[in-house]
């Protein structure tokens, strides 16, 4: 079989899942708005973003990130908005794929069915060479060997192909104060490995 026909065959097993991703409504009955799946995906993508849900924002524009949460990610890894939504250098597949809607004055906890339904395929496609992982549920996921999401920003600067942010909601003010030093050390290395890759 040829290169090129592997390519052919590549590529519509990507848009398959894609579409199939797009349409998906597994977690319907538990959702407080019609289900509307963000992610941004593209087979060479090289870096992947891993965050919590699309928040109420990222919903109605159907654009992950697109709130002032987005805009100090974006900050943190020092990449303006039309590098982050290229979807040839970033990839974007949050925990939960759906708004989930709001519990305890906060947006509610993603859906638990969407990364097994949809994770495993999705790394099979892209392979990414970097992951940062945003939030403690995608930490808990992926490292759960680190107890919290503190020790894992900590301690977790050994492997250079994965990374760990918290999510930059105003509402880690006190825990991002609290540990900038720490914090600091990660996005310093992500930077360094982010420019190899953005230049």
């Amino acid at each position: 079989m040829t290169s090129n026909t592997n390519n052919k065959i590549y590529s519509g097993t990507f848009q398959h899942t894609l579409e199939n991703i797009r349409h998906c409504s597994l977690c319907q009955s538990s959702l407080p708005l019609p289900a509307r799946p963000v992610v941004q995906l593209h087979p060479h993508a090289r870096i992947l973003i891993i965050g919590q849900a699309p928040g109420l924002l990222a919903h109605n524009s159907h654009t992950p990130w697109n709130d002032p949460s987005g805009d100090r990610l974006r900050g943190w890894l020092n990449v303006s908005r039309s590098q982050f939504y290229d979807p040839t250098l970033f990839a974007i597949m949050p925990m939960g794929f759906c708004y989930p809607g709001k519990k305890n004055g906060g947006d509610a906890p993603p859906s638990p069915a969407c990364a097994p339904a949809w994770h495993n395929r999705i790394w099979q496609l892209i392979q990414p060479d970097l992951t940062i992982l945003v939030g403690s549920y995608a930490q808990k996921y992926y490292l759960p060997t680190y107890s919290t999401l503190t020790q894992a920003v900590n301690a977790h600067l050994g492997d250079e192909s994965m990374f760990v942010l918290p999510h930059p909601s105003g509402r880690n003010n006190r825990w991002l104060k609290q540990n900038e030093a720490a914090l600091n050390n990660q996005l310093s290395a992500i930077r360094n490995k982010l420019h190899a890759y953005l230049k």
